[in-house]
Order: structure tokens, then sequence, then C-alpha cells
């Protein structure tokens, strides 16, 4: 550990990351085992409850041989947000640590690491609850574009950032307006960092665009075969509306719409698996960024040898060298 200048004992964590399908929840499963690891996962989609065959969660009995933390601590209806995975993902690194185990970070979520390292603004910009309140009351009435096109005449920055259908993000920025009679993005702007005492060493997991493509669209079909309409069903038939920001991911959306009528099936599987493919290339711009980084192409290298090398590398204490030598 070392000093983060406040007095802080920072900690170093090991995280694997890549765009979905690439196949890190394997790598970090095996390297796990291997060194006697607990995970915690870094999706955004992964911390609600019930969005689990869309989500590509692992399963119970995985979860058994090797535990997962922030996996299902959130209702679908429930606001979870960068700063709240820090929190609960520095507790969890915290516990792990005390009982003389390895935390190992992974998932496919880039702002939350980004969080995690003090790339997050804090949480000291004011609250009304009875403006939000009224706020939701409107969104119902009117319709969540109408909240949107109201953003965009008073904020447009925000507004070009933030999904017409994102009502949570939409009312929160309009409550900050009405609050402080100024743009959120000029708040966030001035606030300060927050974030968690550790140096993050990132592990990474590519493959070549065709084959990840591949694997994506396999998954997709495997997904839907396994039960991910039926998932969406059951949410919607037990109350969570199909606006709340859980249901608007890429999947879930294509399928709310095919239950709805507005598509078939195949529709909603085609359009996954193309909403998909553009997700993974987003993150693969993000994490490209990332450092220090040691990359692993896994279209060379099977997960299992990726695995075990990654476990030779933290045995080693090497990470350093190996990653300057990488190129990446």
């Amino acid at each position: 550990m070392t000093d983060d200048g406040k007095g802080e004992p920072r900690q170093t964590v090991y995280a694997v990351v890549g765009p979905t399908a690439a196949g890190k929840t394997s790598a970090a499963f095996g390297l796990a085992k291997i060194i006697g690891a607990e995970i915690v996962s870094v999706d955004s989609r992964q911390v609600y409850r019930y969005l689990d065959v869309g989500t590509d969660k692992i399963s119970h009995a995985d979860r058994k041989t090797v535990p997962h933390h922030l996996i299902d601590v959130a209702d679908p209806d429930e606001t979870f947000t960068a700063a709240d995975f820090v929190e609960q993902a520095w507790k969890a690194i915290s516990r792990v640590s005390s009982r003389g185990k390895t935390p190992i970070l992974t998932g496919g979520t880039p702002l939350y690491y980004r969080a995690l390292e003090g790339g997050l603004l804090s949480r000291s910009l004011p609250k009304d609850e009875a403006v939000r309140h009224r706020l939701e009351d409107e969104a119902s009435l009117r319709g969540t574009p109408a909240l949107h096109d109201r953003l965009a005449r008073v904020d447009p920055q925000s507004a070009s950032r933030i999904h017409r259908n994102d009502r949570m993000r939409l009312v929160r920025a309009i409550e900050l307006y009405e609050l402080t009679g100024r743009p959120s993005s000029e708040l966030y702007a001035e606030r300060d960092k927050l974030g968690a005492p550790v140096d993050l060493l990132y592990f990474g997991i590519h493959m070549p665009r065709p084959l990840l493509y591949e694997k994506i669209a396999s998954r997709v079909n495997q997904q839907f075969r396994s039960g991910y309409v039926e998932e969406v069903e059951w949410l919607l038939q037990n109350g969570y509306s199909r606006d709340l920001p859980a249901l608007q991911g890429f999947g879930y959306r294509e399928i709310v719409a095919y239950l709805c009528g507005k598509i078939t099936l195949e529709e909603a599987i085609e359009g996954d698996i193309r909403s998909t493919k553009a997700f993974s290339r987003r993150q693969g711009a993000w994490f490209k960024h990332f450092s220090p980084i040691l990359w692993y192409d896994a279209s060379e290298f099977n997960i299992e040898k990726i695995a075990s090398d990654m476990g030779r590398v933290i045995s080693d204490g090497d990470f350093m060298e190996r990653a300057g030598l990488s190129g990446e």
C-alpha cells in the first residue's frame, strides 16, 4: 500500500477489463480460482436484481465457488449511480482485504472504473424531494420526451448527453436548474472529485473485431433461447415500468418494443446484436486509454492460459515491467 497524501493508505487492486463477449468474466473467474481471490463486479446492469439473462450474470453455483460482490444490490426501479458504485465497491474491497483475500475487479462499465479512480464528481449538489416528485408527475402526464425538450431549452449541453427516455437523469438535471438557476453541466464541472484510495492495474482482454462480433451474435441468440423474453415479461408484469433506465439498456429495450407489438422477435434479436456490437466498440475506445494495462489477445491464447499468466504476473510482482513491454 502507498499513502494518498491525505494520510489514507492506498491499495493496489487488479482489474480485468475488455469489451463484452471477449472473455473477461471467464478470465477473472479463472484467475480468482488460481490465487484464491474474490470478485467485485464492475457492471452497471448486473447491480440490478431480476436482470439475469440479459446481463449474462455468472451462475449462483459459480458464485459459491468464487464469491462475487456488487451483483443484485438494487431493484430495477432504484437509482444506482456511479457514486453509489464507488462507495459500495470500496467497502467490498476493504472487506475482502480484511479477511486476507485478494479483491479482483472485473466488468465492462468504463465509467465505474474512472469513478473509482477519482474521475467522478461528489454528491454535494442540492436536492428537493418536492421538486423531484412534481417533475416525476409531469413526466407521467406529458411524457418523458417533453422533459427532454424542456431541458434542451435551458441546458442544451446536458440534453445532448441524456437520452430522451432517461427519466431519472432528466428529472435530476431539471431539478438542479430549478433549485440553482444554473445548468447542471456547469454545476457538475465545479464539484470536488470523489473516488477511492485505490491504484488500479489493468489486465485487458481483446480479440479481432470480426471474431468478437461472431461471439456477440452467438451470445445474444443464446440469451433469447434461455428465457430473455420471459425475463422481461416477468419484470413488466410485476410493475416495473418500461421507462426505467434499467430497462432502457440494449436488449431490454428491444424486447420491450417486441412485447408492445412494435417490432418482430427477429427484429428484436437483430437490434440487440447491433446495439451490443456498438457498445463493444465504445468499450474498446474507452479501454484502450486505460493505463497501466497488460493486454492479452483471446484469439491467440485460450482463457485458461490467460488466467494462468495473469496469476503468474501477480505472484511475480512484475506487472509494470510486463505492461511496459506490451506496447499498449
